[in-house]
């Protein structure tokens, strides 16, 4: 039996699951989320606990348990307190603004890299060298940072460049002088 897929999801207050067939809906204070889950795999509401629960013990139920139980564990995360990715911008004169719903990124290139907010993300600039992405979907808020990483990833010479908060990039060593033997 998968360890994770086993344990009881609890329902916050406020929280409201609703089961329909393969599909969950979870409904709160920040939003509501949906999700399918695999047909081998049951999902209960029972008091205030989730229970997941598989059909069989074949390898593709045994695989997809503890996936479904954490996809859906997320849902109820997410719509009660949300999910936050943050980015930090090195380099000189690399540096990050918002200007309405959009976000101007100016990353050494001859022009700038506008990205917009969407219904399911917010982005926070708080100064010219952070990045706060807000979302109730784990899976978009991880996706967007990904994209705005993307924009320039931090290189290994000099270490310019988008990097996750606290993301360690190991630094090389140049290329030798002349006459260097």
């Amino acid at each position: 039996m998968s360890r994770i897929g086993r344990k009881p999801i609890v329902i916050p207050a406020g929280v409201e699951v609703k089961v329909d067939g393969q599909d969950v809906t979870v409904k709160g204070p920040k939003g509501t989320l949906h999700s399918a889950v695999h047909p081998l795999i049951t999902v209960k509401v029972e008091g205030g606990e989730i229970q997941v629960t598989r059909a069989n013990d074949g390898k593709t139920a045994r695989s997809v348990h503890g996936l479904s139980r954490t996809i859906v564990s997320n849902m109820v995360e997410g719509v009660t307190n949300g999910f936050t990715k943050t980015l930090e911008v090195q380099g000189v004169g690399y540096r990050v603004q918002k200007q309405g719903k959009d976000m101007v990124m100016t990353l050494g290139y001859s022009h700038p890299v506008v990205m917009s907010d969407n219904e399911d993300i917010t982005i926070e600039c708080p100064d010219q060298n952070k990045i706060i992405i807000h979302g109730i979907d784990k899976q978009k808020v991880g996706q967007f940072a990904a994209e705005v990483r993307e924009k320039r990833p931090p290189e290994p010479y000099k270490g310019k460049g988008i990097r996750y908060a606290g993301e360690f990039v190991p630094h090389k060593e140049g290329k030798a002088g002349k006459g260097a033997k």
